[in-house]
């Protein structure tokens, strides 16, 4: 999965996938019950990097064809 997603500078990086995941593992507990028996849906691992300098559409066109190869 690639999220492109915007943040507040003094917003850490390391809580943009904490929340993401907080969120949705929440979610899909209370739609799915069953999954209230497991200890976690998702690792602690994630990957972050900067896009820097580069526009919107160039990151948009690396993420369609990260889905190609």
């Amino acid at each position: 999965m690639h999220l492109f997603i915007r943040s507040k500078p003094n917003t850490p990086p390391s809580a943009i996938p904490r929340r993401l995941k907080g969120r949705s593992s929440h979610n899909l507990r209370e739609e799915f019950p069953h999954l209230k028996k497991l200890p976690a849906l998702w690792t602690r691992s994630f990957f972050i990097s900067t896009a820097g300098n580069v526009s919107q559409e160039i990151i948009q066109r690396y993420i369609e064809r990260q889905s190609k190869t």
